[in-house]
């Protein structure tokens, strides 16, 4: 039969539309204004008694929803929000743990369903934008200090009397060694143990150590992917759950923050570069030592080499311990548990110092990481995976320790080296101007179809709308989806190119009509020839749309989102839900004469 579509295919193009329209709902009822009270923001008062101090302060409060990880007050005005922070933050003592939010204006009902409204970017939402300067000159000089310390170790252990192991820069090692035999025996050591250090014979019978290139390459890659997912996790601490973080160049990290007003937490985490290490407590001339200063700044001799350090932790909360000092409760993972348990074990009644380290950048804008000790313990018996550390000072400071080492500490110090915040109102003319050209560009593509077209204008015009239906609402319900103004000119975009397809399949149906057929034989025949030629010259865009998305950032990946989800959702609409609107309509009208 000509024309004919088995009933499932009618069952299955109503279930999309349906189901990408209660997707795309969400997205009109916009988002009101709110305040997010984080789990690590001190004791939080019942919704009641929030409800009350906000209400006495002049603020409408829309709605508290209150859980065992956060509390969101929802406000009726914009212009309330920083009001209601600066009351909440009173009452629960810790601004740090408070963050300013966006939430859904939508029924509850259509959220249960598991509906959101489309995630915007910085610049239709207004937020605050980092960007990022990763220092691996100190992973490189971590990577050499290893080595320089594990030779000379070795030197000792083997009685290489007159060797010298020094260090020339961040990825130069030289050795001065007295005799051939010591420098084959050296190489050997080097090949077994450090397969990526490259030997090249020095003066006389000495070495130089060094990393190539691709190695510096794998390095300074595997670094900087390490401090993307160290951001992630931290913002995710902080409760921004539509942050954007990419790589930006070799060695700078882009982070934007929609929704977000206030940087000063945000900033304050993000940038940090806390850890944690614990070391045993030596005496002079005791092996390998240095000396560090604790918070008085009196001199503690430590190893050189730590117990173990925050690379192991996996889990830290604050406290108060039962001497009421804060306190933060460590949990290490397999290893760590395992470092910790051999050494206290072997050390009970020995002193172990913490050690609390951060970089930060000096008047010469080089980077220089302080460490202090923030307590000087004696072993009372074996540990395991689970203990804690006092000595913080401040329940702030303790919470601060805790978020960060649960986010994880940074494989390379960091610095911001730019800093733009784009205001609310900024990003809401932004939306009105980007949605007002689309509003436009369907208004004009629409009147030229029907006008050109007449009859079947008009089915054009309705596969074009639900284009735009099956479009936002894949926008809102593909997981890290975000919709920004470039992306926005690529949904005006898709406007034209979603026509394209039907102006091909009419013309082919046109051309059909000329030649004498009928027209159910014109519409079966016009289709047929078309999908190959629209296959084809969508198919090469969408390749374009993948490699703008796979090579871009910001701006370039909102575009080819928009653009490729358009040409998928275009031929969808052009071809399969045009084609049953025809179907039902003309699908059996075997007139020759007939004026499409």
């Amino acid at each position: 039969m000509l024309n004919h579509y088995a009933a499932w295919k009618y069952v299955l193009l109503a279930v999309v539309i349906i189901v990408m329209l209660f997707s795309a709902i969400p997205t009109l009822f916009g988002e009101n204004a709110a305040v997010q009270i984080g789990p690590n923001s001190g004791t939080v008062p019942t919704p009641v008694v929030l409800q009350q101090k906000l209400e006495a302060a002049g603020i409408n409060v829309m709605s508290i929803v209150q859980d065992s990880n956060k509390t969101i007050v929802t406000v009726q005005k914009q212009d309330q929000q920083n009001e209601a922070k600066a009351v909440l933050s009173k009452l629960v003592g810790n601004s740090e743990g408070l963050t300013l939010a966006l939430e859904p204006a939508a029924p509850t009902w259509l959220l249960n369903m598991g509906f959101e409204p489309i995630k915007l970017g910085l610049d239709l939402r207004g937020g605050v934008q980092f960007l990022l300067d990763v220092d691996v000159k100190e992973v490189f000089k971590s990577h050499s200090q290893q080595l320089v310390e594990d030779l000379r170790h070795y030197v000792r252990q083997n009685n290489m009397f007159g060797s010298v192991v020094t260090q020339d820069g961040n990825t130069k090692i030289m050795l001065a060694l007295p005799n051939a035999s010591d420098n084959t025996q050296i190489r050997q050591f080097i090949s077994k143990n450090y397969p990526n250090w490259q030997a090249t014979n020095g003066a006389s019978n000495g070495l130089e150590l060094g990393l190539s290139p691709q190695e510096q390459e794998k390095i300074r890659t595997q670094t900087v992917q390490q401090n993307l997912q160290t951001m992630r996790t931290r913002i995710e601490e902080l409760g921004i759950t539509e942050a954007s973080v990419q790589r930006q160049g070799e060695n700078r990290i882009r982070i934007e923050l929609p929704g977000v007003q206030n940087p000063a937490a945000a900033k304050h985490v993000i940038g940090a570069t806390a850890s944690l290490a614990f070391y045993p407590v030596v005496q002079e001339g005791t092996g390998s030592s240095m000396i560090l200063l604790n918070k008085e700044g009196q001199p503690v001799r430590v190893a050189r080499r730590p117990v173990l350090d925050g690379s192991h932790i996996i889990d830290a909360g604050a406290s108060m311990g039962q001497n009421g000092l804060p306190e933060v409760s460590i949990t290490l993972d397999g290893s760590g548990g395992r470092l910790m348990s051999e050494f206290t074990r072997t050390n009970v009644g020995k002193p172990m110092a913490t050690a609390y380290s951060q970089y930060s950048r000096n008047s010469k804008n080089q980077m220089v990481q302080t460490t202090q000790i923030i307590s000087v313990a004696t072993i009372q018996s074996q540990l395991g995976s689970r203990f804690q550390i006092s000595g913080l000072g401040s329940v702030q400071k303790a919470q601060q320790l805790a978020l960060l080492l649960r986010a994880g500490s940074l494989t390379a110090p960091v610095t911001i080296v730019a800093e733009k915040t784009i205001g609310p109102t900024l990003g809401a003319e932004n939306i009105h101007n980007g949605f007002a050209a689309l509003a436009l560009g369907l208004i004009i593509t629409l009147t030229f179809m029907i006008l050109w077209y007449r009859r079947l204008g008009w089915i054009a015009g309705l596969a074009l709308m639900t284009n735009m239906i099956i479009l936002f609402g894949l926008l809102a319900m593909i997981p890290g989806a975000v919709l920004t103004l470039p992306g926005i000119a690529g949904l005006v975009l898709t406007v034209g190119m979603a026509v394209d397809t039907n102006v091909l399949i009419f013309e082919r149906i046109r051309d059909k009509m000329k030649e004498g057929r009928s027209l159910a034989q014109s519409i079966d025949r016009g289709f047929a020839s078309a999908v190959g030629t629209i296959f084809d010259a969508n198919f090469t865009t969408l390749i374009v749309a993948f490699v703008l998305y796979s090579i871009g950032n910001g701006p370039i990946q909102g575009f080819a989102l928009t653009l490729g989800l358009g040409i998928l959702t275009s031929m969808f609409s052009g071809i399969f839900a045009s084609r049953a609107l025809i179907n039902l309509v003309w699908g059996r009208d075997s007139r020759r004469d007939v004026r499409i």
